[in-house]
């Protein structure tokens, strides 16, 4: 997702683009996740750049979405019901109220619904539902959609894509990036985006300095299946143990775990138990609906678990990765940034936060207050 999108933006703007995937475009993290767009659920005490930059893209959707549906002739199934959170006993209401509390002192627009509103809004919720928040301008749309529009639209605009190339490595010459190696041969180019999700860190050729500590954290999903003309859900609905999406064509994504597996793909009893006994829990009535799929995927996460965004300190080498669980909602704001950087030379202000020289920075503190 973020290296079509940073792909598109640069064509758009009359550059040569090549893009390498390893396997197929967009079918990693991803293919793999949930399309939520939550900046304002997702706000947590101590990450005030991270909100604001979620913030920000959240708001670059709407046309974002439009523009690419009109480059790709395709939708990418945007919804904007709004998302509900939930508790379910009287403790997780008390965590609840703290958490809309907060959420609202950042400006994020909320609703405190009672159990008896809650219900009134998804008739399906468990009766034990103590609480709950909604928010109007979290939104959802399908991911999987998104990627293929990005494809298309990609490629439309001159964009070259190359699926099932493995990259060998970075080739750097003097302190300057002056291509990438691929199955043996050298590709020249002037700038390398490094947008390879939970795989940034494993890319030979790159300094250790400029290489992202970016790792895998496994997450496993499942979905269910709706009637579609009578769905039990109409907006997303976060509870204690598991989310629920509910998609246009009756499936409904359940997710997701949260695990430092490294590359482990399997699919485990007790991850899936976890994720139908949280949604069942908050939606009693998934219990009767039959399991459509199931799969894992690998969020990118970095040592704060935010993204890394902008230069490396290698000439030409730009870093897109770390963007954990976020990768969808900060596709816009990432791909304008790095794009106008790559263009212009110049850092957003939206991204400064998030250089790679902020782990430098911080091991540099941590050896000062040691001394």
């Amino acid at each position: 997702m973020i290296g079509l999108g940073i792909g598109w933006r640069l064509t758009q703007a009359g550059c040569e683009v090549d893009l390498f995937e390893r396997g197929t475009a967009g079918r990693g993290a991803s293919w793999a996740a949930a399309g939520m767009l939550a900046a304002g659920l997702e706000a947590e005490p101590g990450e005030d750049a991270l909100f604001t930059l979620n913030r920000e893209s959240q708001t670059l959707w709407p046309e974002f979405a439009a523009e690419l549906e009109q480059a790709s002739g395709m939708s990418v199934g945007l919804r904007r019901e709004g998302t509900m959170m939930l508790a379910l006993t009287r403790d997780d209401a008390s965590r609840l109220k703290f958490t809309f509390d907060f959420q609202r002192s950042l400006g994020v627009r909320l609703e405190w619904l009672s159990a008896a509103d809650a219900r009134l809004r998804e008739p399906h919720l468990s009766p034990r539902v103590a609480a709950a928040i909604f928010s109007p301008d979290d939104h959802q749309l399908e991911n999987r959609f998104l990627v293929m529009a990005l494809a298309k639209a990609f490629r439309a605009a001159g964009g070259r894509l190359h699926e099932g190339a493995t990259i060998d490595a970075v080739a750097i010459s003097a302190g300057r990036v002056t291509g990438l190696v691929e199955a043996g041969n050298t590709r020249d180019a002037d700038v390398v985006v490094l947008a390879a999700g939970a795989w940034s860190g494993e890319i030979a050729g790159i300094p250790l300095a400029a290489r992202p500590l970016v790792r895998p954290v496994k997450g496993q999903m499942l979905a269910l299946q709706m009637d579609r003309a009578a769905p039990l859900l109409r907006h997303v609905v976060w509870a204690a143990k598991a989310y629920l999406a509910p998609r246009a064509d009756g499936r409904l994504i359940v997710g997701a775990t949260v695990e430092e597996r490294g590359f482990d793909e399997s699919l485990t009893a007790g991850g899936v138990l976890a994720l139908l006994e949280g949604a069942w829990r908050a939606v009693p009535g998934i219990e009767e609906l039959p399991i459509a799929e199931m799969w894992t995927g690998f969020r990118p996460g970095s040592r704060d678990d935010a993204p890394v965004l902008g230069p490396s300190g290698v000439e030409g080498l730009v870093l897109a990765t770390g963007h954990y669980r976020n990768g969808i909602l900060l596709t816009p704001v990432t791909a304008r940034a790095i794009a106008r950087y790559i263009l212009s030379g110049e850092i957003d202000e939206s991204i400064r936060p998030f250089g790679l020289d902020r782990f430098q920075r911080s091991c540099f503190e941590a050896r000062r207050e040691q001394a």
